[in-house]
């Protein structure tokens, strides 16, 4: 005799359902921490090898043998990562107690209209300077500790390199590799899953890139026009801030305007605000339709939800991680709900991009 009516067994159901899966995400999310200076180092590389897939398919179909492609490649990676990394560290340290101090102008302004807000604005500029002196010293006084971080540090980006390497090079193996290890039957879908998945993480990181480029670029170009100081740290900001869709943005969009109200006044502050609202319009509608128009697009709420997500679990480094990430998670579900959605059969033929059928993992 059933105790409990059919409604209620099926929300209890659904209700362990839920509980499995979030406590075997917890335990992944928990293992991930304990082993993170082997698992970030794997995420940096296959986001490395999303990235620069194309250049060693090139290289490739040039003739140029595999490994001797990948080793051009992940030179390439050292030189421009390297030079990046030198112009935005160079820039903001450069121009870092520039902008420090213009906001704590802009705080006094700030304050003399809005009150608590503004004085908010100067305690966080303060507190952002009190932390870098004291992360100086820290590094200075804490030699040993700083070592083994920065040891750390070096290692997994030696290990990310290596892995880029052996990605790249042994690239044309993982569909054989997947479709050996997948059960009876299930080959087909695991590697259409698979490529969905990486082309989605592809399509994000180039994407991402090329659009910071353009958006740091522009800002950088705009702000001295308008005779804003710092505008090179400006753009830097721009740049990293483009990894970290919306928030990024504002707020490296809000650094800019609050530097130029204090050192330009109202009337250029409201200038460089159009300079960053234009940029961003013409990010939004322009750049991101026409360079990620073959990507899954998200909506702003997940992408909120995945950052903030990203945030409590890893910091920094899991807000950088956790879009391309949400956007392989979309591309899986727009593959699988392709191919075993409402009036499809598994296995079934569904619409190439010609229009003409095509067969399951072609």
């Amino acid at each position: 005799m059933q105790l409990l009516p059919d409604p209620v067994r099926r929300l209890a159901a659904w209700c362990a359902a839920v509980l499995l899966v979030a406590g075997v995400v917890w335990i992944v999310i928990r293992l991930c921490g304990q082993f993170r200076t082997a698992v970030v180092p794997v995420l940096l590389a296959l986001l490395g090898t999303a990235l620069l897939g194309p250049l060693h398919r090139w290289l490739v179909r040039a003739g140029v043998h595999r490994s001797l492609a990948a080793g051009i490649t992940c030179v390439a990676v050292v030189t421009v990562v390297g030079g990046a990394v030198y112009i935005v560290v160079s820039a903001l340290v450069d121009t870092g107690d520039q902008i420090l101090s213009s906001l704590k102008r802009a705080a006094k302004s700030v304050t003399t209209y809005f009150g608590a807000a503004g004085t908010s604005l100067d305690d966080l500029a303060t507190s952002s300077k009190g932390l870098f002196s004291k992360f100086a010293g820290t590094a200075a006084s804490n030699v040993i500790s700083g070592v083994s971080v920065v040891a750390e540090y070096i290692a997994m980006a030696v290990l990310a390199l290596l892995l880029v390497f052996f990605f790249l090079r042994d690239s044309h193996r993982v569909a054989h590799q997947l479709r050996s290890l997948a059960p009876r039957g299930t080959a087909d879908t695991i590697e259409a899953v698979a490529r969905r998945a990486f082309a989605a993480v592809e399509g994000f990181m180039r994407g991402t890139t090329v659009i910071a480029l353009i958006d740091a670029t522009l800002t950088t170009v705009g702000l001295p026009v308008l005779r804003v100081p710092g505008a090179i740290g400006l753009g830097a900001l721009v740049f990293v801030g483009a990894y970290i869709p919306y928030l990024g943005a504002f707020l490296s969009g809000a650094v800019a305007v609050l530097v130029a109200l204090a050192d330009r006044g109202l009337v250029i502050a409201l200038w460089a605000l159009g300079v960053v609202v234009a940029v961003q319009v013409l990010d939004g509608h322009v750049l991101q339709p026409v360079v990620q128009s073959r990507t899954v697009r998200m909506h702003p709420a997940a992408v909120l939800l995945a950052l903030t997500a990203g945030a409590s679990v890893a910091g920094i480094l899991g807000m950088l991680l956790a879009v391309p990430l949400t956007a392989a998670a979309f591309g899986v579900g727009h593959e699988l709900r392709t191919r075993y959605g409402p009036g499809d059969e598994p296995g079934s033929a569904r619409p190439g991009p010609d229009g003409r059928g095509e067969q399951p993992g072609a």
